[in-house]
């Protein structure tokens, strides 16, 4: 997968870049810290340029937010507290809990997708709560820009300066992401287990 990834960059240039980061963010199966630091990689052979990769890498991870955003916008709040009705138990959600979410956001919502782009395991669906809650687009593309942009300057820059270990950022990494989503998963059973229907 990893040699994949690296002839699509190679070959693909900064449209294979733009391509892949939009596609991780859609997917978060598909990590960025594995081939975003590649791409910086990829820079400092000469083959592209590190501006032009954090440019396209940036471009397309907010592609990819603007995505759920518009998902998030089209179930809306309504629909939001019609699911937690009547899915509440398995999504450990009562109505009341997206008014408090959507209310909290409104306050919140911009360090939260600021953020929240640069959390491993989460920052490619940030976007949702963001587009249910209304969040005004200016203010989303905005701190959806800036997240994105440090995230994959962050990342990259580091591929570009480790040369041929790159793969250490991944490395790196893996703990944190696996923190995230164990802490996702603990925080989900205790609200299962403790969940009532109100």
């Amino acid at each position: 997968m990893i040699e994949a990834l690296g002839s699509l960059i190679e070959r693909g240039g900064y449209a294979g870049i733009l391509m892949l980061t939009f596609i991780e963010t859609v997917f978060p199966p598909l990590p960025s810290e594995v081939f975003m630091p590649m791409a910086g990689f990829v820079a400092a052979r000469g083959t592209l340029s590190l501006p032009g990769v954090i440019t396209a890498g940036t471009l397309g991870t907010l592609a990819g937010a603007w995505f759920w955003y518009i998902v998030g916008r089209a179930v809306g709040i309504d629909r939001a507290r019609e699911l937690a009705r009547r899915h509440g138990r398995w999504l450990t959600l009562h109505p009341t809990d997206i008014d408090r979410g959507v209310s909290w956001l409104d306050r919140h919502g911009a360090p939260v997708v600021l953020f929240g782009r640069m959390v491993p395991a989460v920052r490619g669906i940030i976007s949702i709560p963001a587009g249910i809650a209304n969040m005004p687009v200016r203010r989303f593309l905005l701190f959806s820009v800036l997240g994105n942009a440090i995230w994959t300057a962050l990342l990259m820059t580091a591929g570009h300066q480790l040369g041929a270990n790159y793969g250490a950022v991944a490395r790196w990494l893996a703990p944190v992401s696996q923190l995230v989503i164990g802490a996702i998963v603990i925080a989900y059973v205790w609200r299962l287990i403790r969940f009532n229907r109100r």
